[in-house]
């Protein structure tokens, strides 16, 4: 409205300087009217920059980033970090699970304002939202059976390999040239199911994961998995909003870099890694 308000104010004032005929008194009306439209804008460049709450859009099961405990809270190194940023930045942190291969759509129609649940920068995702510089260095890792004959990335030809849709998995798996001689890409709403489907065996022969989800897992659940050196390559961990939205963004960028710079990233890290891995 009030972007509005100065638009019909420049045209009432162009008009006018019109009908009297002097270039001298239309240039003053121009700059006035110039003026009072950039601090119409300033002004609602300020009240969207007054955030009472962030919805903040996760897969629960993502674990260590953001999962549910045994009494079904919501923990996790992302959910930590986000609370840690609201303090600063003033205001509440609302966590909403969310489909996580509709995570973008979620983001475009303003149901949540933030993806943060180890979101991997991509190529793509750069294009179609507004994202925060790396947090957090990852890699998509090969997790088989610990009596798997495979032993090498070449050897998951003819093998069917499980990821979760959506994923960075997904797009790295299908991004390699082994794509083609794959028997299958099976995909899962979840990593926990993938890695179910692995340890029962019959179904799928490798999954295809983040290495920080994949390793935490194995510690926590004691599973006979095994991690091949091969991978399908280095990335990192960004929190995403609405693409343009740099007015939240901003607020973010700005709040990472103080918990980095004041010791809080560092502790949440120790707390869910035993070291500081924060990059920010």
């Amino acid at each position: 409205m009030k972007r509005f308000l100065g638009f019909v104010l420049a045209g009432a004032m162009v008009l006018s300087a019109a009908g009297c005929g002097g270039s001298s008194d239309a240039a003053d009306n121009a700059a006035e009217a110039e003026a009072v439209e950039e601090t119409a804008e300033a002004e609602e460049s300020e009240e969207a920059a007054a955030v009472d709450k962030i919805v903040v859009g996760l897969d629960d099961t993502f674990a260590p980033m953001g999962y549910r405990d045994e009494n079904n809270e919501l923990v996790g190194f992302d959910i930590d970090l986000a609370n840690a940023v609201g303090e600063i930045i003033g205001c509440e942190v609302e966590f909403q699970p969310i489909d996580w291969d509709t995570k973008e759509t979620e983001l475009e129609t303003g149901k949540i304002d933030l993806i943060w649940n180890g979101f991997s920068y991509s190529e793509e995702r750069a294009e179609n939202m507004t994202l925060s510089e790396p947090y957090l260095d990852n890699a998509q890792i090969i997790i088989v059976p610990t009596d798997s004959d495979i032993q090498t990335k070449a050897d998951l030809a003819g093998k069917i390999v499980g990821l979760q849709d959506g994923s960075t998995a997904q797009d790295a798996v299908e991004a390699d040239d082994i794509a083609a001689e794959l028997a299958e890409i099976y995909t899962y709403d979840t990593n926990d199911l993938a890695f179910t489907d692995l340890a029962i065996g019959g179904r799928i022969d490798a999954v295809v994961a983040d290495e920080i989800l994949a390793m935490y897992y194995i510690e926590t659940s004691g599973a006979d998995f095994r991690v091949l050196e091969d991978d399908f390559g280095s990335e990192v961990y960004v929190v995403a909003a609405k693409l343009g939205n740099t007015a939240l963004m901003d607020q973010v960028e700005a709040a990472l870099t103080e918990i980095g710079e004041n010791g809080t990233a560092a502790e949440i890290s120790e707390k869910w890694f035993g070291e500081n891995i924060y990059i920010h």
